[in-house]
């Protein structure tokens, strides 16, 4: 079986020389898969010109030609409304035709989301997308949503969301079952207003793996595999760790840089400086999945550079070979039923 996927090439803040090089690295690991470029195809074929390893896969390369490109900072409202030949409106309304079988961009995050629920509409049951991503963990990682795609979400929404994140770790990752936490301010079923209360009532009556609640510090022990949270909190905690994660190298590199003495420490302690930058490189967990549409969507950190984008390439990769559409309406249908 093909996997079929569409890169909105222009998108993010670097654009096709980025979106080209990780794609082409994607065909060479996947041998399976097909990619379809969305840009400015005459910027696009002298970009894969570059790339000699290109001419052994050019049966697995297309291009379609887009005249306009979205802005990191335009509006969703005048990317959905005005901007009807963009690369990124192109790549998704070829998801919409069945043409791939998913889309991966950089953009605007605001006008991907607008964009693709305009386009895709969402599966019968659901009411928003939400955002997921990988954390980094003691463990290895854990998966996280909403990560921004939504405010103040009701507790029925937050169960969508546990539902939804539920199958799709358990179909990519190959976790039976995963567990689920409720991020809170405390592990205590007193703690937390009503709003948390009342979606851990729906969590325990439903048929999901529910763990209980979970708190920030919690996030990054690896105690469960999917941590709910609405996109307010989630989009916080998902800011902060990046943070913390610079701040650790900032202190780090000014320690081993002070003088001779620590510079030569900083000289032997090198295997491990990389692995632990390795381990909190924020690249190594890109690609975010806009779940509940009724198509695979993959959004990719604005600044990501060629490894970064090849790891969301190969997360709609793992997706659309997973089927996880079809997967996750299956499961939010039995939920229904469930709840009746």
């Amino acid at each position: 079986m093909t996997i079929k996927v569409s890169i909105d090439a222009s998108g993010g803040d670097h654009g096709i020389p980025v979106t080209i090089a990780a794609g082409i690295k994607a065909l060479s690991v996947f041998q399976d898969l097909q990619l379809t470029f969305v840009g400015d195809q005459t910027t696009i074929q002298a970009e894969i010109k570059k790339h000699p390893s290109s001419r052994k896969i050019s049966d697995r390369i297309q291009v379609v030609h887009a005249t306009e490109v979205v802005l990191m900072n335009e509006s969703p409202a005048i990317a959905l409304r005005k901007k009807k030949n963009s690369s990124m409106r192109v790549a998704i309304n070829l998801v919409k035709s069945n043409d791939v079988d998913a889309c991966v961009s950089a953009g605007n995050t605001g006008a991907l989301m607008a964009i693709s629920r305009f386009v895709l509409k969402t599966i019968k049951g659901i009411d928003r997308p939400a955002i997921m991503g990988r954390m980094p963990t003691m463990t290895g990682h854990t998966h996280m949503l909403d990560l921004g795609a939504n405010v103040d979400s009701s507790p029925e929404a937050l169960l969508e969301f546990a539902t939804m994140g539920s199958t799709a770790v358990e179909q990519t990752e190959d976790i039976k079952n995963p567990t689920i936490g409720l991020l809170n301010i405390g592990e205590e079923d007193i703690k937390g207003n009503d709003k948390i209360k009342k979606t851990s009532a729906l969590l325990k009556a439903s048929n999901l793996n529910y763990h209980g609640f979970v708190e920030g510090d919690d996030i990054y022990k690896g105690i469960v595999d999917l941590v709910v949270c609405d996109g307010f909190e989630g989009n916080i905690a998902l800011k902060a760790s990046e943070g913390v994660a610079s701040m650790m190298g900032h202190y780090l590199k000014r320690a081993f840089t002070r003088n001779w003495a620590t510079k030569i420490v900083a000289l032997i302690a090198t295997p491990v400086l990389k692995d632990f930058k390795s381990s909190l490189d924020p690249g190594k967990y890109n690609g975010a999945s806009l779940l509940g549409l009724r198509g695979i969507v993959v959004k990719s950190h604005g600044g990501a550079n060629v490894e970064s984008f090849f790891v969301a390439i190969s997360e709609a990769y793992l997706e659309a070979n997973a089927n996880i559409i079809d997967k996750i309406s299956a499961q939010v249908s039995k939920e229904l039923k469930n709840n009746e």
